[in-house]
């Protein structure tokens, strides 16, 4: 039978464990209180730029948990493209009620 540990890939982390489960655990809480944030927020321009902070830190979230490739891809989607399209669409409804 072989070892499971040679099954895996291990990246070990640039700083020490202890240091690292702080900063999963806070980026974690921020990561909470921006979702919180953005529900709260009533006004909607304001809450589509409290949404593209979110995105932000989601992305910070997956850097600090390894996922480079999933950080990319919610910097693209979650905090540039998606606050673009709603911004849009927003100044379009406006343009319609006037």
């Amino acid at each position: 039978m072989t070892d499971p540990h040679l099954l895996a890939v291990v990246t070990p982390y640039t700083i020490p464990v202890p240091l690292m489960d702080v900063l999963q655990v806070t980026v974690l809480v921020l990561v909470a209180a921006g979702a919180t944030a953005v529900v709260l927020v009533r006004d909607l321009p304001r809450q589509v730029i409290v949404l593209s902070g979110y995105g932000l830190l989601l992305a910070v979230l997956f850097l600090v948990f390894q996922a480079p490739d999933v950080t990319l891809s919610e910097l693209t989607i979650g905090a540039v493209a998606l606050p673009m399209l709603l911004l849009l669409a927003l100044a379009k409804i406006r343009r319609r009620e006037k």
